[in-house]
């Protein structure tokens, strides 16, 4: 039974699928909306962890669902942040639903 424990736990943390979710706190430098309804931006700052669906070199993040009360309320809050000039911190989901290489935000914080 251990060693099956062991096996299962090498399998899941040698996996190149498995990611973590990025975090990263700064000023909004830029934020983009086209025709469709896609919503991403760039913070200033180390960009840190990305899952491995960012390829590594793209730092923006994606408002994953604009449509939703919460992505209202995520671009709500990142447009106040821009104005305002005050830092956020984003929390990624891990995940790159919205779009192929940008990030889905999970959390958005003022600070």
């Amino acid at each position: 039974m251990r060693t099956i424990v062991l096996l299962i736990v090498i399998i899941l943390t040698a996996h190149p699928g498995v990611s973590s979710a990025g975090q990263q706190t700064g000023l909004i430098t830029q934020i983009n909306v086209r025709d469709e309804g896609l919503h991403w931006f760039h913070l200033s700052g180390d960009r840190g962890s990305m899952p491995d669906c960012t390829k590594g070199r793209f730092t923006y993040w994606m408002i994953k669902d604009e449509n939703s009360v919460y992505g209202k309320s995520q671009f709500s809050m990142l447009l106040a942040a821009y104005m305002s000039q005050q830092p956020v911190t984003i929390y990624g989901t891990g995940n790159c639903t919205r779009w192929g290489d940008g990030e889905d935000i999970n959390r958005v914080q003022l600070k």
